[in-house]
């Protein structure tokens, strides 16, 4: 009866010595097994959940926002006197202001800049001016090593560049600044780019290429294009009716996303071609170049076909604002109808600056807008 006991151990020490031998053999078989695959160029497939990662990032500009990156971390040369001014040049709704959000939101350029200031062209006036620098003057009265708190100022113009108001917010700059501060200045013209120490950025709407790219991804989400090839067709005719509009793109691939059908995909591209071509002949110009230099556009209606949404004009907005309760998406591809002028909510983007894009609309009936215009 004693050896039953010295057995069992025995038994038991040999299933846990043969436990780990084949547990040291399957590490060395791994290990050999990565240092195999890590000897082949590495394959790079899309996630199936990459439209989640493009609906909350900023798509296409990594090149830009590596470039105003190293303008603002590099220190400045020694002995320079001059505050460093970096212009980016770009249309509207190109993505001026999304870049620079973005950009400042970085851990670096939070830990290079005590204060980061943002002003608009409404700001160049003398007192608004000292306002500013007083606040920002006393916000740090107390700190120990005033000489190093820098200042990140980033200027919008919205209307049209004054050289003689920009002067004066160059003159106060260097006046209340400290070495190290510098600043951004955006505009859709030209005209700023002689006013910059460095080379301007001229930031362009996507190409071609990457738009389909953008578009593609939100349309099919989590789907495979690939195994799709009818739709992947659609997509791809539907993109190129829009003309690269960032936000009716958004809006539509969205919309084709929430009724994966090849049927519903079919009857989209019939109804934007359509309106499309009607506009074109019309008014002599396609809806988003309208609608990108922020003058009146036609947008038509798919449940509704014999109406037609005149767009005024449109603004942005914060996102503390309070936005319109109607939705861009549910005219065009709903049957809602408000009566009269209002306001509609194009987009809200989920990215800084996190700004609410506000249509200002009027539903119109085709046959009656038509009479109307052969009586005149």
């Amino acid at each position: 009866m004693s050896m039953m006991p010295t057995i069992r151990n025995t038994q038991i020490l040999e299933q846990l010595q043969d436990a780990l031998d084949n547990l040291s053999s399957m590490i060395l078989d791994v290990k050999e097994l990565v240092v195999f695959l890590t000897s082949y160029p590495r394959l790079y497939r899309q996630p199936y959940s990459m439209h989640l990662l493009l609906s909350n990032c900023m798509f296409g500009r990594q090149m830009e926002a590596e470039l105003v990156l190293n303008f603002l971390l590099q220190a400045r040369p020694h002995g320079a006197e001059e505050l460093e001014v970096l212009p980016i040049v770009g249309p509207g709704r190109v993505g001026k202001s999304t870049l620079v959000a973005n950009v400042c939101k970085d851990e670096r350029v939070r830990d290079q800049f005590s204060e980061i200031l943002f002003l608009s062209d409404h700001d160049f006036i003398d007192e608004k001016l000292m306002h500013r620098w007083q606040g920002c003057a006393k916000k740090f009265q107390n700190c120990t090593a005033i000489k190093d708190v820098r200042v990140l100022v980033v200027v919008e113009v919205v209307g049209e560049f004054n050289e003689g108001e920009w002067k004066r917010l160059y003159s106060s700059s260097k006046q209340f600044l400290t070495s190290g501060s510098k600043i951004i200045i955006t505009s859709r013209s030209e005209k700023i780019t002689k006013v910059g120490t460095r080379s301007a950025l001229m930031l362009k709407y996507l190409s071609d290429e990457a738009y389909w790219y953008f578009f593609k991804t939100l349309a099919f989400g989590s789907m495979d294009p690939m195994m799709h090839p009818r739709m992947t067709y659609l997509a791809m005719e539907i993109a190129r009716m829009l003309q690269r509009p960032l936000i009716p793109g958004i809006i539509t691939a969205c919309l084709m996303r929430d009724n994966f059908d090849t049927h519903f995909w079919s009857k989209l591209l019939v109804f934007l071609r359509g309106f499309v071509t009607w506009h074109v002949s019309k008014f002599g110009e396609h809806p988003s170049d309208c609608l990108n230099q922020n003058r009146p556009a036609h947008l038509a209606r798919m449940m509704r076909t014999s109406e037609a949404i005149m767009v005024y004009g449109w603004y942005e907005c914060t996102s503390q604002e309070e936005v319109p309760k109607i939705a861009l998406q549910n005219l065009m591809y709903g049957s809602a109808k408000p009566s009269g002028r209002f306001e509609t909510l194009a987009w809200s983007s989920p990215i800084p600056p996190y700004y609410n894009y506000i249509y200002t609309c009027e539903i119109e009936d085709l046959k009656t807008t038509s009479v109307k215009r052969k009586r005149s």
